[in-house]
């Protein structure tokens, strides 16, 4: 099967949608299908890498932080994707296109299937439907809703990550073909056997929607003796550092890691507690990198979070302090019940999210779509 895949972040640019493009192209490569990836330049990165089975092309955009995009910064790389885009759809016969966020890549899909009839199917991982973000994107989608609801109504398949987001796509439109398929993992990644250290963990970009400030309310009085570790950068990232300096709360704020990094990994299978106080999110790969490495984790329930972890966490109402404070005690006042829910973690990432599963689940999506076409 030749796949046109198009995603404007893809590692090391993003954040958890990148990561997925990643470990779905490693897993369609390695089962046979052939894949061209189209995406942004960033500052030295390649513009063209090659191996076997997988080509990747970077188009020059404006594009100023690693782990943000603005919508600007999305329109610049349309005007450059749009034209390479087509030309490839043209050099080589496509079976199908799969973009990954609805804007921008679903905007280009849908251009390059009108004039090409190639099908195209969108994975949608949050941001990109209305109402999951609506601090940062609700005039956004105001204004570009009647784009959106022609790039998902023309759609073979808009992939849900969660139940969640089909619940907010079904919302805006209810006709839209969905189907809901998680992300996946390479479980394996973090070594469990390593000492676990007194010490918490958050990993996560910096928006005022990731609940941090709920966290550090929550420890605000405690005495705890474990060390506290935030990984991640964004525009919230100030705020969050004069609380915690308020509070006298001895946090180290590392900034953004790469997660494919010795120095991440260490952090990852050395740390007991993994905590992600998210009041709105649909899927996040942080959550499947915290179950690889066996940490007891506490996140945040009726979200896409809840979804993640299963029965193997414990679950706080988003933005509810004394939760998170109870949650915090158990934990720390129980070293055997971290390594209960942090064994019983690993064992779900093993059962439902390996990337061979998943992968198989995107592949009979590609073969219902392009069947039909193939028939006529």
């Amino acid at each position: 099967m030749n796949i046109f895949k198009l995603c404007y972040e893809y590692p090391p640019l993003g954040g958890g949608g990148g990561h997925v493009v990643y470990g779905l192209s490693k897993q369609l490569v390695a089962t046979g299908h052939s894949l061209d990836l189209l995406t942004m330049k960033y500052r030295r990165l390649p513009t063209i890498e090659k191996t076997d089975s997988l080509s990747i092309l970077r188009v020059p955009c404006i594009r100023k932080s690693l782990v943000i995009c603005n919508p600007h910064e999305m329109v610049s790389y349309l005007c450059t994707a749009l034209p390479a885009a087509m030309m490839m759809a043209k050099k080589k016969k496509y079976d199908i296109i799969h973009a990954h966020f609805i804007y921008p890549d679903g905007i280009l899909a849908y251009i390059v299937s009108k004039f090409t009839g190639i099908p195209y199917i969108i994975t949608s991982h949050g941001s990109d439907v209305p109402g999951f973000n609506p601090d940062r994107f609700l005039l956004l989608h105001k204004i570009s809703h009647p784009v959106w609801k022609m790039v998902v109504r023309s759609c073979s398949r808009i992939i849900c990550i969660s139940r969640f987001i089909e619940k907010l796509v079904k919302q805006a439109m209810p006709e839209a073909r969905t189907a809901i398929i998680p992300n996946g993992f390479f479980p394996g990644r973090f070594r469990t056997g390593k000492p676990k250290s007194d010490r918490i963990l958050i990993v996560t970009r910096m928006f005022k929607r990731k609940g941090v400030q709920h966290f550090f309310k929550a420890i605000e009085g405690l005495a705890l003796d474990h060390e506290i570790h935030i990984v991640g950068d964004g525009p919230y990232r100030n705020e969050l550092q004069q609380q915690a300096e308020s509070a006298r709360i001895g946090a180290v704020f590392h900034g953004f890691i790469n997660n494919k990094s010795k120095r991440f990994a260490d952090l990852m299978e050395t740390s007991k507690i993994f905590v992600f106080p998210s009041e709105s999110d649909n899927f996040p790969i942080v959550l499947l990198e915290a179950m690889d490495a066996g940490m007891a984790i506490i996140t945040t329930m009726d979200t896409g979070c809840e979804e993640v972890v299963g029965n193997t966490a414990l679950l706080v109402r988003p933005g509810n302090i004394e939760e998170l404070r109870q949650a915090l005690i158990k934990y720390v006042e129980a070293p055997l019940l971290c390594e209960q829910f942090g064994a019983k973690a690993r064992r779900r990432l093993d059962e439902n999210f390996s990337w061979p599963t998943v992968a198989k689940r995107y592949i009979n999506i590609y073969e219902e779509v392009i069947n039909p076409i193939k028939r006529n």
